[in-house]
């Protein structure tokens, strides 16, 4: 687009049809002619594209980019870098060094590469050297938005319930395991937001993720982002027993499961009013979540009343805290669902 623009008066014709004039000399520019057919596109709530038939598929989008990584930058930064590009649903992403030397270091070539393969859902390495990486978007094949979600849920289920079980038992081993997951579950949530992205601008994808209006696809982002910090806290409490290599008392490590089973109960309650668009299901889940809090007193109460060191007490308070925050994470998916079905609950005039 060239920044032009030109205010047009609707005219109606017939009682079923409105008709606009296009400004002539930018349809000769156009290479349009009297008796050529337009198409007309909606695109989201307050979009309306005219493009010439013969160029099918709408108007061109920009599928590749390409990014001068200098010589100074970091690996987290180029990282950050690509997956920003992921998230604005490029196809083909260019990475190119900067600077006079023209040749990435082995930490930038390396990063490119290990963010492509374990962060980025779809992406292949199609070029690799030390004057370029070229990372290809191949798309998530059959996996929608949903099938996305399910399995980002369950394995943050999963992180938090075998970080529990090595905090109890002090196994360094599946405490790494848990740890590990943890990119898999932003994975999951990365390539959620660029399909969300891609919906926002698309109407039929928006219809078949199910959303009545773009403004839930805020909803659904902030949902997934709840998600993501579940893992986050499930990693920390791994991430204890690794540094320490050594289990908690019995009887706290007792409490913190119940806490957790809690908590994870209280997910599952509002992720599934998410998938029903149910209302009264949401509302009663933010209800249900307020048991935490005594859950966790009972923890700290028992932390408090223990003979042992002071670290063991702050190790205890310290994983209460983490399971807590998750069952309030809980808490704010349902009060999202709320936000995105209470339309649903209006009475029909």
């Amino acid at each position: 687009m060239d920044g032009r623009e030109e205010t047009r008066r609707i005219q109606e014709t017939g009682k079923t049809t409105f008709i606009v004039s296009l400004p002539k000399p930018w349809a000769v520019e156009m290479g349009l002619k009297k008796k050529d057919e337009v198409r007309v596109v909606r695109r989201g709530s307050s979009g309306l594209y005219v493009y010439p038939a013969k160029a099918r598929g709408g108007p061109a989008r920009r599928t590749d980019a390409i990014v001068e990584i200098g010589p100074g930058e970091g690996a987290a930064a180029t990282v950050r870098r690509l997956i920003s590009l992921y998230f604005l649903g490029f196809k083909t992403i260019r990475m190119r060094p900067g600077g006079s030397g023209g040749r990435f270091s082995a930490v930038q070539r390396s990063s490119i590469r290990k963010a492509a393969k374990s962060m980025l859902i779809g992406a292949e390495v199609t070029s690799d050297s030390a004057s370029g990486v070229t990372v290809q978007i191949l798309a998530g094949g059959d996996l929608t938005v949903d099938g996305a979600f399910k399995r980002m849920l369950d394995l943050a289920k999963k992180m938090l319930g075998d970080a529990v079980k090595a905090l109890a038992d002090g196994d360094e081993e599946r405490a790494r395991d848990v740890a590990g997951s943890d990119d898999e579950v932003d994975r999951f949530g990365f390539y959620i937001i660029r399909q969300l992205k891609t919906a926002i601008e698309n109407e039929r994808v928006l219809a078949e993720m199910g959303f009545d209006h773009a403004r839930n696809c805020l909803g659904y982002r902030l949902i997934a982002k709840n998600v993501e910090r579940t893992g986050d806290h499930a990693a920390r409490i791994a991430q204890d027993v690794i540094e320490v290599g050594r289990p908690i008392g019995s009887g706290a490590a007792r409490r913190i499961a119940e806490m957790s089973d809690f908590a994870i109960g209280v997910l599952d309650d509002a992720c599934l009013a998410l998938f029903r668009k149910d209302y009264a299901l949401a509302e009663a889940t933010i209800k249900r979540a307020s048991g935490i809090a005594s859950r966790e007193a009972a923890v700290l109460e028992m932390a408090a009343g223990r003979g042992g060191g002071g670290d063991e007490v702050y190790r205890i308070r310290r994983a209460a805290e983490d399971v807590r925050r998750i069952a309030e994470y809980a808490s704010d998916i349902a009060e999202i669902v709320l936000n995105m079905t209470v339309e649903r609950s209006l009475k029909k005039r």
